[in-house]
């Protein structure tokens, strides 16, 4: 069992910048990928980045790539995502989750773990 605990959400301008984190206990790290994922309300659950368990692959939804940044630190167990520029269209419930393999994947339903979420909210 893994259990993951995000932080790092909250209210910021468009324009600004947060830095969200997850904590991942119960289970090797790095056996695990990561992912992150939002939900805004009325929307499906989407796709934002992945890191495979290396740390040597990463991946971006379109719409956040050049703005967010995927990393994963092994020494704390612990997966970030940087995201800067933040447009009110970002704001959302920030899911971290991991997932067992080393394919990099960005379907929710292929993930094995997740996290209670983080809310993020841009103002315009």
């Amino acid at each position: 069992q893994v259990e993951l605990v995000e932080s790092g959400g909250g209210l910021v301008q468009a324009g600004g910048s947060l830095r969200l984190s997850c904590a991942a206990s119960g289970r090797t790290f790095s056996t695990l990928g990561m992912g992150w994922f939002r939900q805004a309300p009325g929307k499906n659950r989407e796709f934002v980045a992945v890191i495979d368990r290396s740390g040597g692959t990463t991946l971006y939804a379109a719409s956040v790539k050049g703005r967010f940044s995927i990393a994963r630190d092994t020494a704390t167990n612990t997966v970030y995502l940087q995201m800067n520029s933040l447009k009110p269209d970002d704001t959302a419930v920030y899911y971290c989750a991991a997932r067992r393999g080393i394919a990099v994947v960005t379907i929710p339903t292929q993930y094995d773990y997740w996290g209670q979420g983080t809310q993020v909210t841009v103002s315009s």
